[in-house]
């Protein structure tokens, strides 16, 4: 065996004896029982119902589709609107500059 192999080997037996130690603790073993009989009975059920499921499954899937395509126009309208933004913002800037220099000017004149 090469030794990719005999790391994931070891790894895996790690895991299972790592497991299988928090085991000896009773209240994890309790908990880990009623994790195991609610997952069993929700596969159970899936399993008696694929038609109420897979409808379930189509639905959010369709309501995930419809989420990512209004998200996209969002995105592609800022992406339209950030240049115009970028010029009204430099414009108000600028003009707010020269109203700033401008009084400036007037003070300094008045003043002599």
């Amino acid at each position: 065996m090469t030794k990719k192999n005999q790391f994931w080997k070891g790894m895996l037996l790690g895991a299972l004896a790592g497991g299988a130690i928090s085991l000896l603790d009773k209240p994890t073993r309790q908990i880990m029982k009623e994790n195991v009989q609610k997952t069993s009975s929700k596969v159970t059920y899936i399993l008696r119902h694929p038609g109420e499921t897979a409808g379930k499954i189509r639905s959010t899937f369709e309501q995930v589709s419809e989420d990512i395509s209004y998200l996209v126009d969002k995105v592609e309208e800022l992406r339209e609107l950030t240049p115009q933004v970028k010029d009204i913002v430099k414009e108000t800037k600028d003009s707010f500059s020269k109203s700033d220099e401008e009084e400036l000017l007037k003070e300094v004149i008045v003043e002599d």
